[in-house]
């Protein structure tokens, strides 16, 4: 494919006003839909998204609108940064507005709830067979906003559309690395949430550094179980999409996640809490492990306590107490 030189990113939160401005930042003409017309007139009219980055200047080229035809008019490239449980509404409302051949570049985590699909197969479900890409790592929509220096996996199934957007859409500080492992890096990106949640209750319970890097070890061999059992590439999970966003979600206030296992370990009320993709991935995540006989006791764990028939501290010792065995087993 050609170079790109314009790119329309839908969805006005954090994470899509971050790309927004890593794309305007590197030069390229640069649309953002925000549904939220206060999200527009602050980005237009301040420079900033006051509701989702506070005290982040973004830079100039960015074109904010409520408008979804005026901004996928044109557009080359077409990123899609949209909850998972919402990403099948989205796609059936832009559909006609989808410049034709351009590729979509996923940038949400998560499974959808009442299907156990993917982000992919959602689009293949509603688009057919659209050129698509998915982009997950390590990275904090403030950090990638600022300009700070980040890393992230980008794949699709043809490694030329990979390498053409990894390219097109990298920068100095935003590095994207291609690969044709689009399960895996879903996978990664989906399963992480989970055990976010765990890590974070672990440390609002005050249970100490010692349990939250076992907590976390012992979750990445389940992400590793798990991800490989629906067909991800082992090196994948090993990479920035796997390893090393779980490394990361698990470990900073940053991560929705894991400030909502914090609260969950603090005993706080969950009501009003920012969106936590995790909290929907949870069961279908324990149901994927299920189904394909993989043991996922930490996975398993996080989805009852969300259901309710699990307490916090019924669970602890429900994991401090399983049969001790090999570590590699």
């Amino acid at each position: 494919m050609n170079g790109i030189s314009r790119v329309a990113v839908i969805g006005g939160g954090a994470w899509g006003t971050a790309l927004a401005a890593t794309t305007a930042r590197k030069g390229l003409a640069t649309t953002l839909y925000a549904r939220d017309a206060q999200t527009v007139s602050s980005i237009r009219e301040t420079g900033e998204n006051t509701r989702y980055l506070p005290g982040v200047r973004l830079p100039s080229g960015i074109e904010a609108s409520a408008d979804p035809a005026m901004a996928l008019q044109g557009a080359e490239a077409v990123l899609l940064v949209v909850p998972a449980q919402t990403l099948r509404g989205v796609l059936r409302a832009v559909r006609p507005m989808l410049p034709a051949g351009a590729p979509l570049v996923l940038c949400s985590k998560g499974i959808e709830q009442e299907t156990g699909l993917f982000a992919s197969d959602v689009v293949h479900a509603e688009l057919g067979a659209w050129p698509l890409a998915v982009l997950s790592g390590p990275s904090f929509a403030s950090d990638v906003a600022r300009g700070l220096p980040t890393a992230v996996t980008l794949a699709a199934e043809s490694d030329t559309l990979a390498e053409s957007l990894a390219a097109a859409l990298s920068s100095q500080t935003f590095r994207v690395y291609a690969s044709s492992d689009v399960l895996g890096v879903e996978a990664g990106g989906a399963l992480k949430n989970v055990l976010a949640i765990a890590a974070g209750a672990v440390a609002g319970r005050g249970l100490g550094a010692s349990a939250q890097a076992a907590i976390v070890t012992r979750g990445f061999v389940e992400l590793r179980r798990l991800g490989e059992a629906l067909g991800a590439r082992p090196e994948t999970l090993m990479g920035l999409s796997g390893l090393g966003d779980l490394v990361l979600t698990c470990a900073s206030s940053q991560s929705r996640n894991f400030s909502y296992g914090v609260a969950l370990g603090e005993g706080r009320d969950l009501s009003g809490l920012k969106l936590a993709e995790g909290v929907h991935s949870a069961a279908i995540a324990a149901r994927l492990a299920r189904e394909r006989g993989i043991e996922a006791p930490i996975i398993e764990t996080v989805a009852a306590i969300l259901r309710g028939v699990l307490s916090l501290d019924a669970a602890i010792e429900a994991l401090l107490s399983r049969p001790l065995k090999r570590e590699e087993a």
